[in-house]
């Protein structure tokens, strides 16, 4: 390596970072110049720890990204959502700069101490407001008004049972369940109590793909064929258009049908031999659109994205996520199929037949039998609220590492291309759902099993997930998007 670019290697990254720190609060980047070394300028200064543990937090870039500041030993680190670290050095107790370029920090604290924003000196001022960490206790009144919302809820539609979470940070701060997961036996739903989630299973698969990606493994622009060059069965493509992509099948954006003809063949079929249930219905799929033309929800294009990542990774797409997505996370009481630890703690499903309201156990209980067909990457996952926080907790950063970086998943998050509406009030991200509501921008997925509805909901900069299931008639879509507008107003 020519010794003059390593030696100015760390600069020219500092500069690309601080570049991404005007760019994120809307200011045009500096073109930096390479300073001269020079007598003058900012010196540092010796600060006791216990003042620059005061600054770590996050604080909030509006709209929606985080300025996150860390401590680590002993030196004070910035990150931008996005970005990578800066380290930024004191001069004073509460003014800090980066070493060798024209870019400084002030914290400000209010009368008892508590510092309450950062002002970045950056082409003008721009102040970031901190973000208070939510808890349990400073958020009793909001949670007490979810606990009513959800009872009145189900209150209206008593049948089967509802579950919630609230998630801030890293924890579980909050959860309670409604109603009885099995009406028959009067047996209560609780914290224990196992749902089927439907589609919140598309974002393990896309956590998958994510993974893969960040281990050099597949590139998100990789034609599907190349791994699973099954994908060639599907009817009608498109004269002259070019296969289809991972990441198209990721964010529905391949031009696959929703399901394939004569769908009840192949949605039955043991978790064992899904994918070959799935090869079998490919002639069955069709090409409505060009692939990359436009948004289509496609469940068997989620089927084919796990098919594809297996034949990537070398292993089998269940043996997969349980390994290295439910095994890092902690999710212990997660699987594709029920297992004899599962079992006693299933909520029975319910579903509503017909504008008469008829009652309907008899088809969610012989699905758990008869299997999913291709519906396992799309659609299969078994789960209980505790461990859907932790998943819910890793999506807003709060890692493991060992799962995916926590720069890495900002960077799918944050940085690629999400397919909106024109109102540019939702759209649909890699493996996540995202809307804009008043005040504030949340992510994730809902899903829907016969007998069983769910829905995740967070929003990253607050640090605040939540998550609602039900196996009866409730609606958690709207109990999720009520609770979140409750808890962040």
């Amino acid at each position: 390596m020519n010794q003059r670019v390593f030696r100015q290697g760390p600069i020219l990254i500092q500069n690309v970072l601080l570049a991404g720190w005007a760019l994120a609060i809307g200011i045009a980047p500096i073109a930096w110049a390479q300073p001269a070394p020079q007598a003058t300028g900012p010196k540092q200064v010796a600060v006791d720890i216990r003042i620059l543990k005061k600054y770590v937090g996050r604080y909030l870039v509006p709209p929606a990204r985080v300025f996150t500041v860390t401590l680590e030993d002993g030196h004070l680190f910035t990150q931008m959502t996005g970005q990578g670290k800066v380290e930024v050095l004191p001069e004073s107790e509460h003014d800090f700069f980066v070493k060798n370029l024209d870019a400084q920090l002030t914290f400000h604290a209010d009368a008892t101490g508590n510092v309450t924003e950062v002002v970045l000196h950056q082409g003008g001022d721009h102040p970031f407001k901190r973000i208070a960490e939510a808890t349990a206790e400073s958020l009793r009144a909001q949670l007490a008004e979810v606990d009513s919302v959800i009872a009145a809820e189900l209150a209206r539609h008593p049948v089967g049972s509802v579950t919630a979470g609230v998630v801030a940070g890293k924890q579980l701060i909050w959860s309670k369940s409604y109603g009885d997961a099995d009406m028959e036996k009067k047996i209560p739903a609780d914290a224990d109590t196992v749902y089927r989630i439907g589609s919140i299973t598309k974002m393990f698969t896309a956590l998958m793909l994510e993974q893969l990606v960040d281990a050099g493994k597949v590139h998100l622009s990789d034609p599907v064929e190349k791994y699973f060059p099954e994908i060639k069965m599907v009817q009608g493509r498109f004269p002259d258009a070019p296969p289809i992509t991972l990441v198209q099948l990721a964010t529905h954006t391949s031009g696959l049908g929703r399901e394939p003809d004569n769908a009840e063949t192949y949605v039955t079929g043991t978790v064992a031999d899904w994918e070959k249930t799935l090869i079998a219905a490919l002639p069955q799929l069709r090409y409505q659109f060009e692939p990359g033309t436009r948004f289509f929800y496609s469940n068997i294009g989620f089927a084919v994205l796990g098919a594809a990542l297996s034949r990537a990774a070398g292993e089998s797409y269940v043996g997969y996520v349980g390994k290295h997505i439910f095994e890092p996370l902690g999710m212990t009481h997660s699987a594709f199929e029920l297992n004899v630890l599962m079992q006693p703690h299933l909520a029975k499903g319910y579903q509503l037949m017909g504008p008469g309201g008829a009652v309907d156990s008899e088809t969610p209980e012989r699905e758990h039998k008869t299997g999913r067909g291709y519906k396992v990457p799309n659609g299969a996952i078994y789960t209980t609220v505790g461990d859907l926080a932790h998943f819910a907790a890793f999506l807003m950063g709060q890692g493991p590492e060992s799962v995916l970086k926590t720069a890495s998943l900002e960077r799918f998050q944050t940085q690629s291309a999400v397919q909106a509406n024109m109102e540019l009030t939702s759209g649909y991200g890699i493996g996540f759902q995202v809307d804009r509501r008043d005040h504030y921008v949340d992510f994730g997925h809902g899903g829907a099993v016969a007998g069983y509805t769910s829905m995740l909901l967070v929003n990253r900069p607050k640090g605040i997930g939540v998550i609602v299931f039900s196996n009866g008639a409730a609606n958690p879509n709207s109990l999720a998007e009520r609770s979140l507008d409750i808890l962040l107003k």
